[in-house]
């Protein structure tokens, strides 16, 4: 080796450590301080180890205002890259908050926006890390235009690759957008926090005091705007439970869904579901207890679980195979549809129909939910939302009636009348326009002012409108089924769905009811 090349070695060596160090120890110690790991820190924990390949590390700003010349950290803010989880390809980009705050400048977008353009080119699911100040200020439009480009290349990808935001510290103004645009929000508990204008600037023209957590932290998120999805304690938390949900996702929309290896027979019985709802119909259960008695293994990874209680989506595996859960749960509202929950299922609908994520609608719902509130907030568009992200899916469609399914929202839960592929009902559930009793008093208003009689009416009614069987016997249902038996009916259905295709008329593209 020439002492020419051992010494651009050298240089390379050390300007490779000086990146790697971003903004300096002593920011370094504060992110530190502050309960929160480095942007190298995260992507360690985050991909399987030595995997990682980092693209634009020397990639530095041209900008020369405000003294920024001599301002000017390798990398620019933002560590970008490639590597693997569980063996899986994924691209990966980390703002780094030492580095100017990990403010976006056009350097630090053209890093970004390059790394999406090569997952789409190659098919591979996009993380982003965010933890930045926001738009570059001394960047000015450039700024701008790179938070433009951005969000152009999320809109592109949507539908193609998965795109995942991690939130870990703030993320305020037009940044809010990106994370916005892409599939799935995961914040940290306490310290971080989105929202497109601060508490200063609301302050100041509103007269409104309020704390940053209140306005924009994780809580409020996943509780109260639905923007997020999942909140976590820490950084290695949300990071470890990245690294478990990716398992779920395939890699793209042409990819085939991962599979994995299954102890759980598909025909496996299960003796308990036939008590797991009340003979009381006015009693509540929790239908979280039958998605995790029926997926492989009882692991099923829950989303939004503090939005929307009233609803549940989330993913499990079914005989080593992904699928999506939708499941209306009666211990919130009763199982009512309403604006919220409509909206959050019909936004995971259309992402399990985006991947070919096969669907299963676990079903008892008694309507939507009534009120003024709910009409003049929209529930009329809002609830036609899910009805349309259930008409237009082509993925495999089951639907499990479990106790009741009554008016519009019975049609709304992938009934057989938005082309469910099979629906089934359990022995004792109900489907009709309204609860037996509740006809009854409509019907026979009159005659129910008899107690005897009206007894009588609501159990003709039930036996001649409301029974599975008169639901099976126009073809809506495909089988009526003993509860015990539900994971290897859904399992036998998801079995010779595989190859399921649909041809739909050619379109431009939709117009869901936004």
């Amino acid at each position: 080796m020439s002492k020419m090349t051992f010494q651009n070695q050298q240089i390379l060596d050390e300007k490779r450590s000086q990146a790697r160090f971003g903004g300096g120890a002593q920011r370094i110690l504060q992110q530190h301080q502050k309960g929160k790991l480095t942007a190298r820190e995260r992507i360690e924990v985050l991909l399987d180890p030595d995997s990682f390949q980092e693209t634009g590390m020397f990639v530095e700003h041209r900008c020369d205002n405000f003294g920024m010349r001599d301002k000017k950290f390798a990398g620019d803010g933002v560590v970008t890259g490639h590597g693997t989880i569980n063996g899986r390809l994924i691209f990966v980009y980390s703002q780094d908050f030492t580095v100017f705050g990990g403010s976006l400048g056009e350097y630090h977008a053209k890093k970004i926006c390059n790394l999406i353009d090569a997952a789409l080119e190659v098919g591979a699911p996009v993380i982003g890390i965010n933890d930045s100040g926001g738009a570059r200020i001394q960047e000015g439009v450039d700024s701008l235009g790179g938070y433009g480009e951005l969000f152009h290349r999320n809109t592109l990808a949507s539908g193609v690759i998965p795109q995942i935001t991690l939130v870990m510290g703030p993320c305020a103004g037009g940044a809010v957008y990106s994370p916005a645009l892409t599939d799935f929000i995961f914040m940290v508990k306490g310290s971080s926090y989105m929202f497109v204008t601060g508490p200063d600037v609301i302050k100041t023209v509103t007269g409104e005091e309020v704390t940053q957590e209140k306005l924009g932290g994780a809580r409020m998120h996943n509780t109260q705007s639905g923007v997020a999805d999942l909140a976590f304690k820490n950084d290695v938390e949300l990071l470890l439970e990245t690294r478990r949900f990716i398992n779920f996702l395939p890699l793209s929309n042409r990819d085939v869904l991962p599979l994995r290896p299954t102890s759980d027979p598909a025909d496996r019985v299960d003796m308990s579901l036939n008590t797991l709802v009340p003979t009381n119909p006015n009693k509540s259960y929790d239908m979280k207890e039958l998605i995790q008695r029926i997926v492989d293994e009882g692991d099923f990874f829950e989303l939004q679980p503090d939005y929307a209680k009233n609803i549940i989506i989330g993913f499990g595996y079914m005989e080593g195979s992904p699928v999506g859960f939708v499941a209306n749960q009666p211990l919130h509202l009763a199982g009512c549809l309403d604006i919220n929950a409509s909206r959050k299922a019909a936004r995971f609908v259309r992402f399990c129909d985006a991947f070919s994520i096969p669907l299963v609608t676990l079903v008892d719902v008694p309507g939507f939910l009534p009120g003024i509130e709910q009409e003049t907030s929209g529930i009329i568009k809002h609830g036609a939302k899910l009805l349309y992200a259930y008409a237009e899916a082509t993925v495999p469609k089951i639907t499990v009636i479990t106790r009741k399914a009554y008016g519009g929202a019975y049609i709304v839960m992938n009934s057989k009348h938005l082309r469910g592929d099979n629906n089934y009902a359990w022995i004792n559930s109900e489907i009709a326009v309204m609860g037996a009793e509740g006809a009854a008093e409509v019907i026979f208003r009159q005659e129910c002012k008899d107690p005897d009689r009206k007894k009588e009416i609501i159990a003709n009614y039930k036996e001649t409108i409301t029974s599975p069987f008169v639901a099976a016997s126009r073809g809506y249902l495909d089988d009526i089924i003993k509860p015990q038996n539900t994971r290897w009916r859904i399992c036998k259905s998801l079995k010779y769905l595989r190859t399921k295709s649909v041809n739909k008329p050619w379109k431009k593209h939709d117009n869901l009811p936004l």
